[in-house]
C-alpha cells in the first residue's frame, strides 16, 4: 500500500501553501515495521523539514499538560545549541543527562537512569534525544553503547529521537558511524518491531554544508499508523521553496561511478573530509597548548568544545554584569578580535565548567587566523587577572 503525499520541500507535510512541491510516494517499510519512507529514484528516505523543524513537529505532537504531567524529554548536556529553545517553544520540559567529559563526552547509562528517576514526579518523561555523532562534542557512539541505550529505552517505554546530522563526518581513528536504525534492526524482532525511533538528517551535514537552505528528512520507525498519518498532515513552521528539495535529492542520491559528475563530486567530498580532519586535529592541539583551556579530541562533526578555566575575578565580574562567564568571554572576544564563538551555556551547560564552541569547518588559512586571534585574546585576558 502506498500513500501519495506532497512534501513542503523540507518535510513530508501536506500544506496548501506549497504549490510548487515535488510529488513523492510514502510506502510501508519492506522490513515489516511501521516505518514510512520517502521513495525517490533508487534511494529510500523519509523526508522532513530541516534539522530542528522536523524535531519541532515530533515534540509538538508529544507535548501535553503542565506541572507534574508535563511532557519531559531527556537531552544530553551539552546538547545542540538550538535544542533548549526548541523544547521551550514546544512546551516540553528539558531533562538533562550529563555526558562524561573526561571520557571524550561519552554517554553514561547510569547518568541517564539518574536523570530519568529525578525527573519523575516533576514531569512525565516520554522521549530521549540522542546526538550521534555528538553535537557539539564530536563523540561517536560504539555499538555496545547504542545497544545498551536501546534496551534502556525499551525498558522505560521512551521514544528514541536520534539526530544523525554529522554521520558523514567521522574522522576519529578506528571510529565509524552506525545508525540507530541499523543497530536496532540487528537486535532481533523483540526490539526492532517495538522500539519507537525517529532519526533525523539534514543538509547541514559537513560534506553538503547547505545549512542555509534548511532541508532535511526524518524516518519514523514503529509508531502507530495514525500517529505517522497525523505527522504527515501536520503543517510545519513554514513551507520552503523548491531549491532545498533539489539539494536534498542530490544529498540522498549522490553521483555514482560512470556518471559525468562523479569524479568531481568524489574529489570535493574527499577534500572536505580531509580538511575537516586536519583542522580538528590542529585546533585540538592548539587549544590544549593554551593555559587555562583543555579540549577533548573530536571524532566527528564540525565543532570542538573546549573547557575554559577562567579566573575567579572574571567569573565575579560576569555575575555583576548579569551574564554567564562564558558569554562574557565570547562577547569580549568578538569586540576585541572580531571572532565569534558560541558560549557553552547555549548548549545546556549549567554547571561551573565553562566552555566555548568552535567551528573547525573552514579553510585552513581562515582557521589559522581565528586561532591566532583567539590566542592573542586569551593570553591578554589572563594577564588582566594575574
Amino acid at each position: 500500500m502506498s500513500v501519495h503525499v506532497t512534501p513542503t520541500g523540507q518535510g513530508w507535510i501536506q500544506s496548501p501553501l506549497s504549490g510548487r512541491s515535488l510529488p513523492c510516494v510514502c510506502t510501508r517499510s519492506s522490513l515489516k515495521t511501521k516505518a514510512f519512507r520517502w521513495t525517490s529514484g533508487r534511494e529510500h528516505r523519509r523526508c522532513w523539514e530541516p534539522a530542528k523543524e522536523g524535531a519541532w513537529m515530533v515534540l509538538h505532537l508529544m507535548a501535553s499538560r503542565e506541572g507534574r504531567t508535563q511532557t519531559g524529554v531527556l537531552t544530553p548536556a551539552p546538547c545542540p545549541h538550538t535544542l533548549p529553545a526548541l523544547l521551550e517553544m514546544c512546551g516540553v520540559k528539558q531533562v538533562p543527562y550529563h555526558l562524561i567529559e573526561d571520557q571524550g563526552w561519552a554517554v553514561d547509562l547510569n547518568e541517564m537512569q539518574r536523570a530519568l528517576k529525578a525527573a519523575r514526579g516533576h514531569c512525565e518523561p516520554r522521549a530521549i534525544y540522542i546526538s550521534n555523532p555528538g553535537n557539539p562534542t564530536g563523540h561517536v557512539q560504539d555499538r555496545e553503547t547504542m545497544e545498551e541505550l536501546i534496551r534502556f529505552v525499551a525498558a522505560e517505554g521512551l521514544v528514541l529521537l536520534a539526530e544523525e546530522v554529522y554521520q558523514d563526518s567521522v574522522f576519529g581513528h578506528d571510529k565509524e558511524f552506525l545508525s540507530y536504525k541499523k543497530v536496532l534492526f540487528d537486535m532481533g524482532k523483540e526490539l526492532s518491531e517495538t522500539v519507537e525511533l525517529v532519526s533525523f538528517h539534514s543538509l547541514s551535514s559537513p560534506c553538503i554544508g547547505e545549512c542555509g537552505l534548511r532541508g532535511g528528512y526524518m524516518e519514523i520507525i514503529n509508531m502507530e499508523p495514525e500517529v505517522t498519518k497525523h505527522l504527515k498532515r501536520m503543517p510545519g513552521p513554514y513551507s520552503p521553496p523548491v531549491l532545498p528539495q533539489l539539494a536534498l535529492q542530490l544529498m540522498v542520491n549522490p553521483p555514482t561511478p560512470g556518471e559525468l559528475s562523479y569524479q568531481t563530486y568524489s574529489q570535493e567530498i574527499l577534500h572536505i573530509k580531509k580538511t575537516l580532519s586536519q583542522n580538528a586535529q590542529r585546533a585540538h592541539e592548539f587549544l590544549n597548548a593554551l593555559p587555562g583551556m583543555t579540549c577533548q579530541p573530536a571524532m566527528a562533526g564540525v565543532f570542538l568544545f573546549p573547557c575554559l578555566h577562567l579566573p575567579t575575578e572574571m567569573i565575579e565580574e560576569a555575575k555583576m554584569l548579569g551574564v554567564k562567564a562564558d558569554v562574557l568571554y565570547c562577547q569580549r572576544l568578538l569586540e576585541e578580535e572580531g571572532v565569534c564563538l558560541g558560549a557553552g551555556c547555549e548548549n545546556g551547560q549549567e554547571d561551573q565548567n565553562y566552555h566555548i564552541r568552535l567551528c573547525v569547518l573552514a579553510p585552513p588559512d581562515t582557521l589559522d587566523q581565528v586561532l591566532a586571534r583567539l590566542r592573542s585574546f586569551h593570553l591578554r585576558l589572563l594577564s588582566r587577572f594575574p
